[in-house]
C-alpha cells in the first residue's frame, strides 16, 4: 500500500485487530459486542485516513505540517540543532485530527535527530524538550533552514518518519506521523514573517505559518 493511499500503511495493522473481533463476535452471536467493536474499528480506520491536499505554491512559503490548532508563537532558543534562537509556532493535534505530516517547505533533508523522552500532555511547553520527539532540518535552495519537530504526546507513543538524510522534499510532501494525539514545532528564521496567530486551526499542506525572509 503507497503513502499516498487513503489510509497510511501504518495503520493497517491497528484497523485489523478490531475488525477481526468484530467479526468473531458478531458469528459467535455477540450482536452487540460486535456492534461496538465496528464502531472502534470505524474510528481508528477515521484516524488513520489519509486526505489529499492542494498545496499552495507561492515563493518562500512555508506551510503547515500538522491539522491542529497554533497554541504558540514567539521567539525560542533552539540550541541542540539550530544552535539559536528562531521564530517558533507550536501546532497541538487532537485524535480526531489528521495525523498525517507534512513537509512545510522544499529542499534537502539536512539533518534527522530522534531523542528519547517522556509522554507528557504535548499541549504543555515542556513537551518540546522532554517528550519524545523527532527532528527533521530542511535547507531550502537558497540556505534558509527550517527545522520540524514531531512530538510524542501523553497518547501519542510512535513516532513515525519516512524521510532519510539526503533526501529532497516538496513542500506538502508526506514525511511522517504520529499516532494518536501529538504536536508539532516548527522553526522559522528569526527574519520569517509569520501569517497565523495563537488559536488558528490549521490544514497540513494547505495552511500558511510564514514567509521566508
Amino acid at each position: 500500500m503507497s503513502r499516498n493511499s487513503i489510509i497510511v500503511p501504518e495503520g493497517i495493522p491497528f484497523i485489523a485487530v478490531p475488525a477481526f473481533f468484530t467479526l468473531t463476535s458478531w458469528f459467535a452471536g455477540y450482536p452487540v459486542s460486535a456492534t461496538i467493536l465496528a464502531l472502534i474499528t470505524l474510528f481508528v480506520l477515521w484516524f488513520f485516513r489519509n486526505p489529499e491536499r492542494k498545496t499552495p505554491d507561492a515563493a518562500g512559503l512555508v506551510i503547515s505540517p500538522a491539522d491542529g490548532k497554533v497554541i504558540f508563537i514567539g521567539e525560542a532558543e533552539e540550541a541542540d540543532i539550530l544552535q539559536g534562537r528562531a521564530k517558533k509556532i507550536s501546532i497541538f493535534m487532537n485524535v480526531f485530527n489528521v495525523h498525517v505530516n507534512r513537509a512545510p517547505c522544499s529542499g534537502t533533508v539536512e539533518q534527522i535527530r530522534y531523542y528519547k523522552g517522556k509522554f507528557l500532555v504535548a499541549s504543555l511547553d515542556k513537551a518540546s524538550s522532554d517528550n519524545e520527539r523527532n527532528a527533521v532540518l530542511v535547507r531550502t535552495e537558497d540556505g534558509k533552514k527550517v527545522l520540524t519537530i514531531q512530538i510524542a504526546g501523553l497518547v501519542a507513543r510512535r513516532i513515525v518518519c519516512w524521510l532519510n538524510e539526503g533526501m529532497t522534499v516538496t513542500r506538502g510532501e508526506r514525511f511522517g506521523l504520529i499516532r494518536f494525539g501529538s504536536r508539532l514545532d516548527v522553526f522559522l528564521p528569526l527574519e520569517s514573517t509569520i501569517s497565523v496567530k495563537v488559536g488558528d486551526v490549521t490544514r497540513a499542506g494547505e495552511t500558511p505559518l510564514g514567509v521566508l525572509p
